[in-house]
């Protein structure tokens, strides 16, 4: 299954916040997951209440996420740096999913592309 690109980093979240950290989690896990949260809190600087929800992600990774995603969408949080980190983590913690394609998605160079489920877009030109 493939998913859009702020679905996949949200996914890491909830997956590695689940995952726990010091004991439960390796080495390599934790320092990919603080990657990420460095890469979206620089994508997110001067947007508080995004980063609170990822706080708040971390405290329940069980909770609602949908508009965790929807703000990852449209502050435009999500570049290639925070995929490539999303993608990190997910390999680390799903080899099997990720290796199966789960969650890669390559949109270089692409214009006007929506990925995911459900989607509108309205174009005007000229």
């Amino acid at each position: 299954m493939r998913m859009d690109p702020a679905t996949m980093v949200v996914q890491a979240l909830v997956t590695g916040a689940a995952a726990g950290f010091g004991g439960a989690a390796s080495t390599a896990v934790t320092d990919s997951y603080q990657a990420l949260k460095q890469a979206l809190a620089a994508r997110l600087a001067g947007r508080p209440q995004v980063l609170e929800q990822i706080r708040v992600l971390e405290r329940r990774p069980g909770g609602p996420t949908g508009h965790l995603v929807h703000d990852l969408v449209v502050t435009e949080a999500v570049d290639t740096q925070v995929v490539e980190c999303a993608q990190r983590l997910l390999a680390l913690l799903d080899p099997a999913g990720t290796h199966a394609g789960a969650g890669r998605i390559d949109l270089r160079e692409a214009q006007g592309v929506q990925v995911g489920d459900g989607n509108t877009q309205h174009n005007t030109f000229g």
